[in-house]
């Protein structure tokens, strides 16, 4: 075999792969202590949120194909609709002719979390808590920043600094960013991952119990006010225009995210499996860069 700097990974009870070696080795945890694949992908996911804060986040979406033996392919639809108020009027009458590329404004009701949710719920084994605790540890207790993280800051410090202070209180310090490297912590999240996890053990009955639970406190209890609450305050958008957002604890509320069939494509004597026409163009994933203040 010829040696290439990508050598052939081989094994015998796993494999992980994700953008993120922490992700990684959190999900082979969760499959080393007897969790299944989803068990594991929920792990990494929300690993993901903290470690890659540039890159996605809690309010953001999930898009998902998945497939087992014997099973045929299933889409887990977590991309949340546009607020009920985010209509064509009200962006008129701010003077708006589109919807502004960043801000309150551009907020979509969040997914990934209900979705991530839903696919622990209906496919995996695991609680919850026992699926959450490396991602409340990396956020409670710190993680090497990655450099691509503390560029991203530093490239809209000026905008966190002049208008969106909570931006500015969870990622600088005397006016400067976070530097490559720096042990980072988001306490912030982690009080909300335990305070959901608490919530979710509070609920009678057993596992998927629980998880109803935890999904009912994201979408209709203190999450979903402190984000409609939030929403309220008027931000600069990336137009110049400032103006507050239109999501409220409703458009939580009345979120769910869904199981659907794939659109397929036979090719190759292969069948291609993707969403439907929902996921099919480029969509913003509410990171750091755009929207998570």
């Amino acid at each position: 075999m010829t040696f290439t700097t990508r050598p052939t990974l081989t094994g015998t009870f796993g494999m992980v792969s994700s953008t993120h070696w922490l992700a990684s080795s959190s999900a082979m945890r969760i499959l080393e202590l007897g969790g299944n694949a989803y068990d594991a992908g929920v792990a990494a996911g929300f690993v993901l949120q903290v470690v890659e804060p540039h890159l996605n986040g809690p309010g953001g979406d999930l898009p998902a194909i998945i497939a087992g033996p014997g099973r045929s392919p299933l889409v887990l639809c977590g991309q949340g609709p546009a607020p009920a108020n985010a209509t064509p009027e009200h962006f008129a009458d701010l003077g708006m002719s589109m919807v502004p590329g960043s801000g309150p404004l551009a907020a979509a009701v969040p997914g990934a979390v209900e979705a991530w949710m839903l696919l622990l719920r209906d496919y995996g084994t695991m609680t919850p808590r026992q699926v959450l605790e490396p991602a409340l540890g990396y956020a409670r207790d710190g993680h090497p920043l990655l450099g691509a993280v503390a560029v991203t800051v530093e490239r809209v410090s000026d905008l966190f600094a002049t208008h969106w202070p909570t931006s500015a209180q969870a990622w600088l310090a005397d006016g400067q960013g976070p530097v490559a490297g720096q042990l980072w912590r988001n306490e912030a999240w982690a009080a909300t991952l335990e305070r959901l996890i608490v919530a979710s053990e509070a609920v009678e009955g057993g596992r998927e119990e629980q998880i109803d639970g935890f999904r009912a406190e994201w979408s209709s209890g203190f999450v979903a006010q402190a984000i409609a609450d939030f929403a309220t305050r008027p931000f600069r958008h990336n137009g110049g225009e400032v103006a507050p957002g239109v999501i409220t604890a409703d458009d939580l509320a009345s979120y769910e995210a869904t199981w659907e069939e794939p659109a397929t494509l036979e090719f190759a004597r292969h069948t291609i499996a993707k969403t439907g026409g929902w996921g099919q163009a480029q969509r913003c994933c509410r990171c750091l860069a755009c929207s998570i203040r």
